[in-house]
């Protein structure tokens, strides 16, 4: 088995191995995985975080040994609080990380940071606070940074930085935590899931006070909340229809 770790800044998780491949999620400074399939040009991984899977180009990460990854992927969560920050590598050289990259492999990859970090567990009311950071980032299919996110990647950031861990995806995100029958049972912090008309879940959102609501639908914005779903402030209309509200924390 072979186990590695993100070397660049932030690095695209394809669903098949190919540049023109979807992006399904993106792998951020510092985070270890397992290569469970290593081709000539592409690895299949599976991150420690999350245990999610797809395809990364074999130039963009750092093979680790056994040892270290073991070392690496036990670590308790330790992050860039900033949402650039730089670290220096072997070479003098700077490279900018976004929030949420893990500070564990810095020795690892001879690289040296200096900046603020947030570490361990905080309350349930930092969560909105860390959320409102990423407010107007633009909506990206696969992303985990202020330069681009989804929503499910907003959501699991949120959480990340707190110290709590959630699956990649929305509808997995969905099967954790404990279900709320009504939203004057729901705090800040907890999380909205919203279905379509299938019934499967594709959007998630995290609840504030006053019945609103912070979301990346275009981009990280906050509309209001209601028992019919979410109600665009822009547009006047909803876009967005109520599934279940989950308590996580």
């Amino acid at each position: 088995m072979k186990y590695g770790i993100c070397n660049l800044s932030i690095i695209p998780l394809r669903f098949e191995p190919s540049d023109a491949s979807e992006m399904v999620s993106q792998v951020l400074y510092g985070q270890s995985f397992k290569v469970l399939d290593h081709r000539s040009k592409w690895s299949r991984i599976r991150l420690d975080f999350d245990r999610y899977e797809g395809w990364i180009d074999n130039k963009q990460y750092f093979e680790i040994s056994e040892e270290d990854h073991l070392t690496v992927s036990k670590a308790l969560p330790e992050y860039a609080a900033d949402l650039v920050n730089l670290i220096s590598t072997q070479n003098g050289e700077l490279l900018t990380i976004p929030i949420g990259s893990s500070l564990h492999g810095t020795s690892l990859l001879n690289h040296h940071y200096d900046g603020s970090v947030v570490s361990g567990k905080h309350t349930k009311k930092h969560l909105i606070e860390t959320a409102l950071s990423f407010l107007n980032s633009p909506y990206l299919w696969g992303g985990k940074s202020p330069f681009g996110i989804d929503c499910s990647g907003l959501t699991q950031m949120v959480y990340q930085l707190n110290g709590y861990q959630l699956l990649r995806d929305a509808k997995d995100q969905a099967t954790q935590g404990e279900a709320l029958s009504f939203i004057e049972e729901s705090e800040p912090g907890d999380l909205a899931f919203f279905d379509n008309h299938e019934g499967s879940i594709i959007h998630v959102g995290i609840i504030m006070e006053d019945h609103r609501i912070i979301h990346a639908h275009g981009k990280v914005r906050i509309d209001h909340l209601d028992h019919t779903g979410i109600f665009n402030t822009d547009t006047r209309k909803h876009s967005h229809k109520l599934r279940v509200i989950k308590k996580i924390v």
